[in-house]
């Protein structure tokens, strides 16, 4: 595939600490040579210092062995070529080059640990702070709970660490922050010590979570609010800024009041990247806790990153993270709720959904259905990675959420799926 873009050189590849993150490394490093191809090995840590490498390694591509936020059992491959993203057809034009002879000349293997310079460069690239914050950090046995420690304890910030211990199996608690349970240690924390606030990543920390000073879980989407008012005053009016469909009403409203241009996009690292290049949009966020910079960065989502311009916006302004978001008008809305469905039934089912609810009701069909009531919105769609579907469900009141929230489970119900909550 690269020999078919006419890209020539090494590969870089790292993985997270899943168990069975060395069996699959060893033989896609196995598979690399064998197809002429040099690797760069960066060994084992989150998935932003792949991306990293991309910008600041004479490599034409990289691949990330993770499973990201899903169980310790799922695990798999992120593939850049270039420094793009590779998916949809050009994972099918992968798939259909699968049977090409080995090379006459293997490829080599060298390592690069490129944590120190990784982590060296979001520290400068923050600075100085102004104004100490207490700030909780839970890297739930993540990949990136070493680099947390690193990062974080070279600010001037008063930072306690959770479960910073690199361990796949995470035997504390399972590291996705989009699920109110797995922030319980966290906002525990937060509330004994007084911090500012309180930060969680993903298993392969490209994904933020964050609960304010009185411990409440502030979703992606306001988490996004906070980063696009900082952009669009710094950098000007106009410009646009993407988000998912799962995202509150709230964003793209206070986007709007800020001076920018909300565009909603498909959910997926990868479809927004794409989106992001398209619109050459300084910035973009999902509700599941992706947020991609542009503006002073390198374009892919990092959640270390994400934390560390999170410090210096609200250090900068002398005022509380909850202070920051005390003026957006408030929706009653569910996190991400997710009902196990076969992958060979889920996006029959959503095809089914934009069909039923478009003959009562407008239906946002970029990415699922997301259907528009006047007073609150309901969405379905089909999730990248897993074998459920995703739905969330606002509106003015949490009686008419629940109203909604209700006739689609009645719906699904019908269609025979039984909406049965999964992680």
């Amino acid at each position: 595939l690269l020999r078919e873009r006419d890209l020539v050189g090494p590969v870089v590849v790292g993985r997270d600490n899943r168990p069975s993150g060395r069996m699959l490394r060893d033989a896609l490093v196995n598979g690399l040579t064998a197809g002429g191809i040099d690797v760069v090995d960066i060994g084992v840590g989150p998935t932003p210092v792949m991306y990293w490498a991309l910008h600041h390694l004479p490599v034409v591509g990289g691949i990330q062995i993770t499973g990201s936020h899903n169980p310790p059992e799922f695990n798999g491959f992120k593939l850049c070529v270039g420094r793009g993203s590779l998916h949809s057809e050009g994972i099918q034009r992968l798939h259909a080059l699968l049977d090409a002879p080995p090379a006459p000349v293997r490829g080599a293997v060298r390592h690069d640990d490129v944590h120190e310079r990784y982590a060296a460069d979001l520290v400068a690239r923050t600075g100085p702070l102004g104004r100490r914050l207490r700030v909780v950090f839970d890297a739930g046995n993540g990949a990136g709970g070493p680099l947390t420690e690193r990062i974080f304890g070279a600010m001037d910030v008063d930072a306690r660490f959770l479960f910073t211990e690199s361990n796949g199996t995470f035997p504390n608690h399972h590291p996705d922050p989009t699920v109110p349970e797995n922030l319980v240690d966290l906002i525990d924390e937060v509330r004994r010590t007084g911090a500012d606030f309180g930060v969680a990543f993903d298993g392969d920390a490209d994904r933020i979570g964050l609960v304010d000073d009185e411990g409440t879980i502030v979703w992606g989407d306001h988490i996004l609010i906070l980063y696009a008012r900082d952009v669009l005053a710094r950098t000007g009016a106009g410009q646009a800024i993407i988000f998912d469909v799962k995202c509150s009403q709230a964003l793209p409203d206070e986007i709007a009041k800020a001076g920018g241009t909300p565009v909603m996009w498909k959910t997926g690292h990868s479809l927004i990247k794409d989106k992001m290049k398209e619109l050459h949009a300084p910035l973009a966020g999902e509700m599941s806790g992706h947020m991609f910079f542009e503006e002073g960065f390198y374009g892919h989502d990092d959640a270390l990153y994400a934390a560390a311009r999170l410090l210096r916006i609200v250090a900068a302004s002398g005022r509380s993270l909850r202070e920051h978001l005390a003026d957006v008008p408030h929706f009653v809305s569910t996190p991400e709720l997710r009902f196990a469905c076969d992958d060979a039934q889920k996006f029959a089912v959503v095809a089914d959904a934009v069909a039923h609810f478009r003959a009562t009701h407008d239906v946002l069909d970029v990415d699922g259905a997301r259907v528009l009531y006047g007073d609150g919105w309901g969405l379905i769609r089909a999730s990248n990675t897993q074998p459920i579907l995703v739905l969330r469900f606002e509106a003015l009141t949490a009686e008419r959420r629940d109203a909604i929230r209700a006739e689609f489970e009645g719906w699904l119900r019908a269609r025979g799926v039984e909406p049965v909550l999964t992680h």
